[in-house]
């Protein structure tokens, strides 16, 4: 059976692995519809690690609860304009995000970026919601902390394993469980919450406190930007771009906010719970309801690390590594979820410290990636761009130069981190943490100045 056979025999069987990896998804072998792409992207963020960016803005950045919520929303939905765009280009493709990255940073070019997604989001964000997944399942069963992390890694690697349509029976199932649950948590909480309670002392307070929240939201939300053709690409050509990009950013952006503002809410709650985050957030939940939110969050885990191995392994096939077609995504896939035990096993005694500087750095280079794909995106407006996705000979090197130039400019001038702190950042403390602002708006720029006259040249497509 020949690649494309395959392509088309999977359809939309569900129990069965995806063949190929980063090929080109063919007309026949596409189904659903864009409304499918609402649970897609609602389910993986109904998660505790989405509900720990709220507690962050509220305990680490000394916001208090409504300028905590302004902060969450400016980022959140930053973070969804970008996915509607992204996410609205994969019918029209039938690629991978990462394969359309190509047109802005060459074929060679593109494995920095594909670099950077796959340890970054394939085995960063992988290993970040396992722990949160094995502190709930540990909490919840008694299950050692290790055990219960293994558990946790097997079962969303092995939907990984299979593929897309796996991935995307395991967020429309997930969805119902966790929104009821969450729905009652986010009653409970609010009823219990403070919400006129002054900042708490201690934090970053002021404007660098908000746009620490908002850069915090916003590396939330935009980690998923990565991925967002790899689940729009089966959808028929035909399909709406405005539907499409609109299920899958509203998906995103009430999914992100909603939790991210009962985050915020359970900061201003008061007690003097211990343990794991997890239990302090469902310390003040009664036992059922406790104990169902923790099944929630370990749920929630398996449903967003099902996206994170999945679109990692998709990003590292797009690096151009040469060996079987038909198994080198499952394979990358089983791979990944080995690696991302390793890395949350490592993380597992300090996870909070870990997350809060993870989160911060997603966006560091997400904020350049954009900068350029939306410039190149621009620039190339009514080309015809197809032939360049597999052509080995493409080069664009000036992409990966801006992309550079953003991402290195904009750390050591404004990055604030606990671990280093930019030259602009450490003398006007108040600015927070703009470094993605910054990134994004420069590789932009320089993108466009080095790229603008050649590409001017491109004929368009009759």
């Amino acid at each position: 059976m020949t690649e494309i056979q395959e392509r088309s025999a999977y359809g939309d069987r569900v129990i069965a692995v995806e063949p190929g990896g980063d090929d080109f998804i063919p007309e026949d072998a596409r189904h659903g519809t864009p409304r499918k792409l609402f649970w897609t992207w609602m389910s993986p963020n109904m998660e505790f690690a989405t509900v720990f960016v709220g507690v962050l803005a509220v305990t680490a950045y000394g916001m208090n609860f409504w300028q905590a919520s302004l902060g969450l929303a400016v980022g959140t939905a930053l973070g969804a304009a970008a996915h509607y765009l992204l996410s609205a280009r994969g019918p029209l493709h039938g690629v991978p995000q990462m394969v359309l990255g190509r047109l802005a940073f060459g074929y060679r070019g593109n494995k920095l970026p594909a670099a950077f997604m796959s340890i970054m989001c394939g085995v960063g964000w992988f290993a970040t919601n396992s722990v949160s997944g094995a502190f709930a399942l540990n909490s919840l069963t008694g299950l050692p902390k290790v055990p219960a992390l293994l558990v946790i890694v097997v079962v969303q690697t092995a939907f990984a394993f299979f593929g897309h349509n796996l991935v995307q029976a395991v967020e429309r199932i997930a969805f119902p469980l966790l929104a009821i649950v969450f729905a009652l948590v986010t009653v409970v909480i609010f009823s219990k919450a403070h919400l006129g309670a002054p900042a708490p002392a201690g934090g970053v307070g002021g404007m660098g406190g908000f746009l620490l929240t908002v850069g915090t939201a916003f590396g939330y939300g935009a980690g998923w930007n990565p991925y967002a053709a790899d689940y729009s690409r089966y959808l028929p050509v035909s399909s709406s771009r405005r539907a499409t990009g609109g299920y899958a950013s509203a998906g995103l952006f009430l999914s992100c906010l909603w939790l991210e503002v009962v985050g915020a809410a359970s900061a201003t709650v008061t007690g003097s719970a211990q343990g794991s985050p997890t239990d302090v957030f469902t310390a003040n939940l009664s036992t059922p309801l406790a104990d169902l939110t923790l099944l929630a969050i370990a749920v929630g885990a398996v449903a967003a690390n099902a996206l994170n191995v999945y679109s990692g392994a998709m990003a590292f096939v797009t690096m151009g590594f040469r060996f079987s077609l038909r198994a080198q995504r499952a394979v990358v896939s089983a791979a990944f979820g080995v690696i991302g035990f390793l890395v949350a096993w490592w993380a597992l005694p300090d996870a909070a410290a870990s997350y809060e500087g993870f989160l911060l750095i997603v966006a560091y280079w997400i904020g350049p990636w954009l900068g350029v794909v939306f410039a190149d995106e621009y620039l190339r407006r009514g080309q015809r761009v197809d032939d360049l996705l597999y052509d080995r000979s493409h080069t664009n090197w000036g992409g990966v130069g801006a992309f550079l130039v953003g991402l290195v400019v904009s750390v050591l001038l404004f990055s604030n981190q606990e671990k280093f702190v930019g030259a602009v950042a450490k003398a006007v403390p108040q600015l927070g943490d703009i470094t993605f602002f910054v990134g994004f708006l420069l590789s932009g720029a320089a993108y466009v100045a080095v790229n603008r006259s050649r590409l001017s040249r491109v004929p368009v497509a009759a």
